[in-house]
C-alpha cells in the first residue's frame, strides 16, 4: 500500500503519516487499495471492486454529524450508561471511527479511545484534526493507537466504564449496504487484525471492571450467562455486565 498526494504539498504532516505507517509517498494514484491525502484529508481508496469506495471521516457532516447534533436522542445508549450525577470516564477500547464516543463526549463524558488499527488511528486523528475548532468536546477525549487490554491495565481505577463494539461478520442480506464497512474489513485485513473481537471480549471479562457494556446486533446469541441486564434497540443491543 501506497499513499497518494493527490494536489496538496507533501509537507511535514504527510511525512509523519508515511513514517508512522512505513509507506512510499506517490504523485500519481496507483490501481491498487492506497491512503489519499487531498485538500479535504486523509481518506482510504479501495479499488477492490468495480467502483471505488473511499473512507472519509468527518465529525461535522453526513450521519454521523447528524447523530452528534441530536445526542440527547440516543435514547438506547444513554439507559445503557445508566443516570449519573457526575461526568464519567467511559474507556472505549474498540474505537474503530469513534461513532459512539463521540455520542459519549456530547453527553458531557471524558472518554479514552483505543483503536489498534493504525491506518484507522491516523484517518479518525486526521478527522479531528480538521473538526478540533468546531467541536470542544473533543478537549474531553483522548484517542490512543495500540493494543486496549495493555492500555487498560496501566491506569484501570480511573475508568467508570469499559464500551465493547468489536466487528461481527456482515449477515448476507446487508452486504451492499455499507463501503464504509468493506473498507474497514480490507484495513483490518491488510495489518492481520481481523477476528481480535472474541478474544478481546474474554480479555476484558476476565479483569476487574466496575461495568462493561457489549454492543451486538440484536438477534445474534447470548454467548455469556452473566449478563446483568440488555438494552434493546431496533437493530442492536447492549449487553450490561456489573
Amino acid at each position: 500500500m501506497k499513499i497518494f498526494v493527490d494536489g496538496a504539498c507533501i509537507d511535514q504532516y504527510t511525512k509523519k503519516i508515511a513514517n508512522y505507517l512505513n509507506l512510499e509517498i506517490i504523485r500519481n494514484e496507483p490501481d491498487s487499495n492506497h491512503l489519499l491525502y487531498n485538500e479535504k484529508g486523509l481518506s482510504y481508496v479501495s479499488t477492490s471492486s468495480k467502483n471505488k469506495s473511499i473512507l472519509h471521516i468527518n465529525f461535522l457532516k453526513g450521519s454521523l454529524g447528524w447523530r452528534i447534533k441530536r445526542s440527547e436522542h440516543e435514547s438506547s445508549l444513554k439507559k445503557a450508561i445508566g443516570k449519573h450525577s457526575h461526568q464519567l470516564t467511559i474507556f472505549d477500547a474498540t474505537a474503530g471511527q469513534l461513532n459512539d464516543s463521540l455520542i459519549f463526549l456530547s453527553l458531557g463524558h471524558k472518554v479514552v479511545a483505543v483503536e489498534q488499527s493504525k491506518i484507522l488511528y491516523l484517518l479518525v486523528s486526521d478527522a479531528i484534526k480538521r473538526a478540533g475548532k468546531e467541536l470542544p468536546i473533543l478537549n474531553n477525549l483522548k484517542f490512543v493507537n495500540g493494543n486496549s487490554i495493555e492500555i487498560f491495565k496501566k491506569d484501570n481505577n480511573q475508568f467508570d466504564l469499559i464500551y465493547l463494539d468489536p466487528m461481527y461478520p456482515i449477515v448476507k442480506k446487508n452486504v451492499k449496504r455499507s463501503g464504509n464497512l468493506n473498507c474497514i474489513k480490507e484495513i483490518l485485513s491488510f495489518e492481520n487484525l481481523m477476528n481480535h473481537g472474541d478474544n478481546l471480549i474474554e480479555d476484558f471479562m476476565n479483569l476487574k471492571c466496575k461495568k462493561i457494556i457489549l454492543k451486538r446486533p440484536l438477534k445474534s446469541k447470548n454467548n455469556y450467562s452473566n449478563i446483568n441486564y440488555q438494552i434493546k434497540g431496533k437493530a442492536i443491543r447492549y449487553d450490561v455486565f456489573l
